[in-house]
């Protein structure tokens, strides 16, 4: 082989590898979950899957424990091009799609067996309004309901005045939800809750057992109340106009993977509430129950709340009724 057929080949090589780094799409993920937890490991599974059989023409980089900033600053990054995507909570993306706070409604469950028929019927529903405001997702994966633990406990709404309940930054739901209640919340983003529980800026806060020991907010409270207040869940979402870029075939892999990967979330996180919330009562947490009549009470202040948020516009009344008509339904059953 002469010197120049050698020169020849190197430069048509170089080429060549030039051409695939060129048309190599990364997608940048942020996400508050913390680093370590099983949403971060699952998702960085899938993401070497994806640059695996894409044969790196996909390459996803993810930002775990919210170095990206609390959710509205992810989805500021993602409107400007910084980042192509990221995991929500379904308040994280209410802004752009006010039906993902369908599922999260004061109290419109009352049981995980209602949000299996409903979610059944309707998870379709809600991935395609996200798809119209302008985001890929791959499905829903659970995070139980969230309930509230305390430093005191919490049997009535007359024990929840004068204390400092959090809620979440522009959290609309929550907000319309205490002001009915005559209650004062504290709004922080999800990354200072922790501080705000132990510098005793925060009394009460809402979560599911899962979600208080990834964030460590367990080991500032003690007592949980047995009262499923909302349905909690998330979704990976990524900016259609970066998924449209790319190649069909590779696009299809990425939808597999993390599709299957928030499937697997969804079932190991129910197990995993389970399995946290016997850890809690373990670390000395105490188990409350609401007084009697406080339960129905909650639920029926709860139904006037969302019934106003539907007046207001807060999601599609039309959706609000569907999920109304499959829980009614299921009730008769």
């Amino acid at each position: 082989m002469t010197k120049k057929v050698l020169m020849t080949i190197c430069g048509v090589f170089f080429l060549l590898m030039s051409v695939g780094e060129s048309q190599a799409v990364q997608i940048k993920l942020a996400t508050v979950a913390p680093e370590g937890s099983l949403w971060m490991e699952g998702m960085r599974r899938g993401a070497e899957e994806i640059k695996k059989r894409t044969g790196g023409r996909v390459q996803i980089k993810l930002f775990g424990g919210g170095v990206m900033g609390n959710e509205n600053s992810v989805l500021r990054k993602i409107r400007i091009g910084q980042l192509q995507g990221g995991a929500f909570t379904a308040g994280g993306l209410s802004n752009v799609c006010a039906d993902l706070r369908l599922y999260g409604l004061p109290m419109v469950f009352h049981s995980l067996d209602e949000v299996d028929y409903v979610r059944a019927r309707m998870d379709q529903v809600l991935l395609a309004e996200m798809a119209k405001a302008g985001f890929v997702s791959f499905g829903f994966g659970e995070g139980g309901f969230a309930l509230l633990m305390s430093h005191e406990p919490v049997r009535s709404l007359k024990d929840m005045k004068g204390k400092k309940v959090w809620i979440p930054a522009d959290d609309r739901i929550s907000e319309v939800a205490m002001k009915h209640l005559g209650l004062s919340p504290v709004v922080l983003p999800i990354t200072d809750v922790l501080t705000g529980l132990q510098t005793g800026l925060l009394d009460i806060v809402e979560t599911s057992p899962i979600g208080a020991i990834a964030f460590q907010w367990h080991v500032k409270t003690r007592y949980i109340t047995d009262a499923p207040l909302a349905y909690i869940f998330a979704t990976l979402v990524i900016d259609k106009r970066v998924f449209d870029k790319i190649e069909p075939a590779d696009g299809e892999i990425l939808r597999e993977v993390m599709t299957r990967i928030y499937k697997e979330f969804d079932r190991q996180n129910r197990a995993d509430n389970e399995a946290a919330l016997a850890a809690l009562l373990k670390q000395g947490l105490k188990i409350v129950q609401p007084a009697d009549g406080e339960l129905t009470l909650w639920r029926e202040k709860a139904d006037q709340v969302n019934r106003g948020l539907e007046k207001e516009g807060a999601f599609t009344p039309a959706l609000y009724h569907q999920l109304l008509g499959h829980l009614a339904e299921f009730r008769k059953k």
